[in-house]
């Protein structure tokens, strides 16, 4: 959303998708998502999130075949954040949001490298869809109606619009 500071507390619903949405981290069988060896680091790297990001809290995820949904709660209420470098005002007098730092993008951008790094250190040929789906979710309703949709999405995959194998 154009007008929304991605930077202070939420909870968002993420969507984070494989080039060409390849099947990089595994397959579903019987409605259960199989990790293979980069999607169980992939799924590592997710929950490690907080361990870099002590403001952020993960709701419900899951790893699919070539995406990542997940629920990441940003509360710095109760953490305090500290920019490790000052930035000059040039360096972000574009953004009305300020520094792109401890933000969503930020924390996406962190799980992004760390899986990629993963996979070049391990001679695995892996790539990123550039960017990402977000949903900011709002009140109660929505937010179970998502976590509902997360903990069913390998039970319904056959007929998932991210599953390129059944759209050919």
């Amino acid at each position: 959303m154009p007008t929304w500071d991605y930077g202070p507390d939420g909870e968002y619903f993420v969507t984070i998708c494989t080039q060409k949405r390849v099947p990089y981290f595994g397959e579903i069988r019987n409605g259960i998502m199989g990790l293979n060896e980069l999607g169980n680091s992939a799924a590592i790297y997710w929950q490690e999130i907080p361990l870099h990001f002590p403001f952020v809290e993960l709701g419900a995820w899951v790893m699919m075949p070539n995406h990542v949904h997940g629920v990441i709660i940003i509360d710095k209420s109760s953490v305090e954040v500290q920019n490790s470098a000052p930035l000059r005002n040039s360096d972000f007098q574009n953004n009305k949001f300020g520094p792109q730092s401890k933000n969503l993008a930020s924390i996406i951008r962190g799980f992004k490298i760390g899986v990629t790094k993963y996979a070049k250190s391990h001679n695995i040929d892996f790539k990123w869809q550039s960017g990402y789906y977000d949903h900011i979710i709002f009140g109660e309703k929505e937010s179970i109606a998502i976590y509902e949709y997360i903990k069913n999405n390998p039970s319904k995959w056959e007929n998932d619009h991210n599953n390129q194998i059944n759209r050919i």
